[in-house]
């Protein structure tokens, strides 16, 4: 597993959206759907940036590390 994820892309992951993401959870009530989308997306925002790989960056071939790869057919 590649890291695609640069610095600063973990670090709005991290410190912007997983809280804007709780607190909108918190606004929903901490129940009911919007507020378990809410709590997922900081869970998968504060995971991805603490691995610094987002598997739908994988999947669309995008790569926020400043690194140039080749990519192989």
């Amino acid at each position: 597993m590649t890291r695609n994820v640069g610095t600063a892309d973990r670090l709005i992951r991290a410190f912007v959206v997983a809280p804007a993401a709780i607190a909108w959870a918190g606004v929903a009530g901490w129940t009911g759907v919007w507020a378990i989308v809410a709590l997922a997306i900081a869970a998968i925002m504060l995971a991805t940036a603490a691995v610094g790989f987002c598997p739908l960056y994988a999947l669309l071939g995008f790569d926020t590390t400043g690194h140039r790869r080749s990519v192989h057919a």
